[in-house]
């Protein structure tokens, strides 16, 4: 969030942001739900996706607003084209950019997908470097190790205080950096059965993304479950390296947001 943490739980979600005047400002929500005959294994991953992305896309848009003078505020056209050009350079330089590059090299077999992914990723990891170097970026990537560092304390059962909290890692293996990097590296592996035409495989690379992200879903909660498996701390430590780029060291102001976020959604 913009100057804030959001925080979820299976009923509801919670946003605290702290205002220009110093005050924390707090916002609760229920999760929108979907029917339960989609809360089955793998459907689950990619419908709640959808939904996730929804809830996200709200919560970003009013933590922006509270930092926005009134006729400053965004409005919903604004935040509907904002969503669209989004999506519509994430697939021209995540999906596009890389499978042209590769077919421009190797146009064929193996090697074609390989350099395909290997591409995907670096301009992935290039992209984080660059925008991690934006001083509004780091303050946002300061409140994202809040998060974690909030979240990892309570998993240990120890009291929500900032002398707590400060003691935990900024490295949680259920991130969404670590579910995007799986995606990445499973994306390699299922392109390689799209066979045909160029056209074909670039249309296949973008139909098979839900279905990346409902297998990567399932993953994420395994490595969650199975922390300690040797196997399982393989998968996700690309992840966790990613998060080095993603999550840095808060400041005490910042971890009081993200205690406040989550202890919002506590029962």
């Amino acid at each position: 969030m913009i100057e804030g943490v959001m925080m979820r739980n299976k009923e509801k979600y919670a946003i605290a942001v702290r205002l220009k005047n110093g005050k924390i400002k707090i916002k609760q929500e229920k999760n929108t739900a979907y029917p339960k005959i989609f809360q089955i294994f793998f459907i689950r991953g990619i419908v709640g996706l959808f939904f996730t992305l929804y809830d996200g896309l709200r919560a970003l848009t009013w933590s922006s607003n509270q930092q926005l003078e009134k006729e400053e505020k965004l409005t919903k056209k604004e935040i509907i084209g904002t969503v669209f050009l989004s999506f519509f350079f994430a697939l021209l330089i995540f999906v596009a950019v890389p499978f042209f590059g590769a077919r421009f090299i190797h146009s064929e077999g193996l090697w074609f997908n390989v350099l395909d992914g290997v591409f995907r990723i670096a301009l992935f990891i290039g992209y984080l470097l660059a925008i991690s170097s934006m001083k509004d970026v780091k303050i946002l990537f300061q409140y994202h190790g809040a998060e974690h560092k909030s979240i990892a304390c309570y998993e240990a059962k120890k009291e929500l205080t900032v002398k707590n909290v400060k003691k935990y890692s900024r490295f949680h293996p259920r991130c969404g950096t670590s579910f995007i990097f799986i995606v990445l590296l499973l994306s390699i592996l299922l392109f390689t059965f799209v066979q045909g035409e160029w056209y074909f495989k670039l249309a296949g690379r973008i139909l098979l993304l839900p279905v990346i992200a409902g297998i990567s879903y399932e993953l994420v909660k395994l490595s969650g479950k199975y922390c300690h498996n040797p196997l399982v701390r393989i998968i996700v430590a690309p992840g966790l390296w990613l998060q080095r780029i993603t999550t840095k060291e808060p400041t005490n102001k910042q971890i009081e947001v993200g205690i406040k976020s989550l202890k919002a959604v506590l029962k």
